[in-house]
C-alpha cells in the first residue's frame, strides 16, 4: 500500500469535504478517489469520513489523523529536498585536498565562494602534497584535491586548468637581482631550491629537464617542504628557486624576476575520481579554476600541449 499516496488524497478530502471538489483539485476521476480513501480507512481500521448525511464531515478519526497526516506529509517534502540537496552537492561533507604553498588570499577566497554557492557544504580542508592527494583520491579517503602536473593517474578526472607564470627568486642583494630578466643559463653553479621530488614527481622532474636544456645544471637540489624554509635557504645565499611571483610577495628581502629564455608555467587543477565522484566535485573544480585565475596572470604566450600528455605541469614554450 502506498500510505503516503492515500494520505495526500485524504488531505484534499478532509479540507475540501467534497470528493467531487477534491478530486478536481488532485486531477483524478471522482471513483478511484472514492476508494483510495475507503482502502486508507480499511488499514487503519476507521472510518475517516461520515458520510451518513449530504454534507461530508471528519469523524474523530479523521480530525486526529488530519493534523498528522500533514505533519508527515510536510516531513516528506523535507527529505526529498535534503536528498537533492545532497545530490547537487549542497550539503554533506567534502574532504579537500589543497598543496601546502597555497597562499592564505587564495584558500580562503575558494572557501568564501564555496560557502556562496553552497553554504550547508561541510568543507574539511587538508593540507596535501600532490603526490599525497592522488593517492588519497584512489584510496577514497579525499574527495577532490587541487594538484600540480603532469600526473599518470587514469582513474582521476581533472577541472579546468590553470597556468601560474614561473620566475626566479633570489635574495634582492644578488646581482642578478639587477636584471629585468634573468636567463637560467646564468644560474650555473647555484643550487635549486624546490620541494622534495615525492611530493610531485612529475613536476619536478620536468623542471630539471628544462633547466638542464637551457644550460643550468644546479648544483645540488635543495629540498624545502614549505614557503618560510624555502624563503631561508635562498637568503642564505647559494640556491635560487622557480616559483610564481605570489611567493616573494610573502618576504620583502626575496626579489621575483621572470626567465628570460624560455618561459614556464605551472600548471594546476581540481582532480576527483572518475566513478562514484562526491556531487560536488565538478562544482570544487570550476571554482578552484575561477580564483586560481584570478590570483595570478595567465602566461604570455599559449604552447601548444602535445595531445598524448594533457596535463604538464611545466611547458617550455621556445623548444
Amino acid at each position: 500500500m502506498d500510505l503516503l499516496r492515500h494520505l495526500r488524497h485524504f488531505v484534499v478530502v478532509a479540507h475540501e469535504l467534497h470528493f467531487g471538489r477534491a478530486a478536481d483539485r488532485l486531477g483524478m476521476a471522482q471513483p478511484p478517489l472514492s476508494q483510495s480513501i475507503q482502502r486508507l480507512e480499511r488499514e487503519l481500521a476507521v472510518e475517516l469520513f461520515d458520510r451518513s448525511r449530504r454534507q461530508v464531515r471528519l469523524t474523530t478519526a479523521g480530525g486526529l489523523l488530519l493534523a498528522e497526516a500533514e505533519e508527515l506529509l510536510a516531513g516528506e517534502g523535507r527529505l526529498r529536498n535534503l536528498m537533492v540537496q545532497v545530490r547537487a552537492g549542497e550539503l554533506g561533507v567534502l574532504r579537500a585536498g589543497v598543496p601546502p604553498e597555497t597562499p592564505a588570499v587564495t584558500l580562503r577566497a575558494l572557501l568564501d565562494q564555496l560557502a556562496t554557492r553552497a553554504p550547508g557544504l561541510d568543507v574539511e580542508l587538508h593540507e596535501l602534497t600532490t603526490a599525497e592527494q592522488v593517492r588519497m583520491l584512489g584510496e577514497r579517503s579525499l574527495d577532490v584535491g587541487l594538484l600540480h602536473h603532469p600526473i599518470d593517474a587514469d582513474a582521476l578526472r581533472f577541472g579546468a586548468p590553470v597556468d601560474v607564470p614561473l620566475g626566479v627568486l633570489l635574495p634582492r642583494t644578488s646581482p642578478l637581482a639587477r636584471d629585468r630578466a634573468v636567463p637560467l643559463a646564468a644560474l650555473a653553479g647555484l643550487d635549486l631550491v624546490a620541494a622534495p621530488r615525492a611530493t610531485a614527481p612529475g613536476w619536478h622532474d620536468h623542471l630539471l629537464a628544462v633547466c638542464r636544456r637551457h644550460g643550468w645544471r644546479p648544483a645540488r637540489v635543495r629540498p624545502a617542504r614549505n614557503p618560510e624554509f624555502l624563503f631561508g635557504l635562498v637568503l642564505a645565499g647559494g640556491g635560487v628557486a622557480v616559483e610564481p611571483a605570489t611567493l616573494a610577495r610573502r618576504e620583502p628581502r626575496i626579489a621575483w624576476r621572470p626567465i628570460a629564455d624560455t618561459s614556464l608555467a605551472k600548471r594546476t587543477s581540481a582532480a576527483w575520481p572518475q566513478r562514484s565522484a562526491h556531487p560536488a566535485a565538478a562544482m570544487v573544480g570550476q571554482l578552484a579554476a575561477e580564483v586560481l585565475a584570478a590570483a595570478e596572470p595567465a602566461p604570455s604566450t599559449s604552447p601548444s600541449l602535445p595531445a598524448a600528455r594533457p596535463w604538464p605541469v611545466l611547458f617550455d614554450t621556445t623548444g
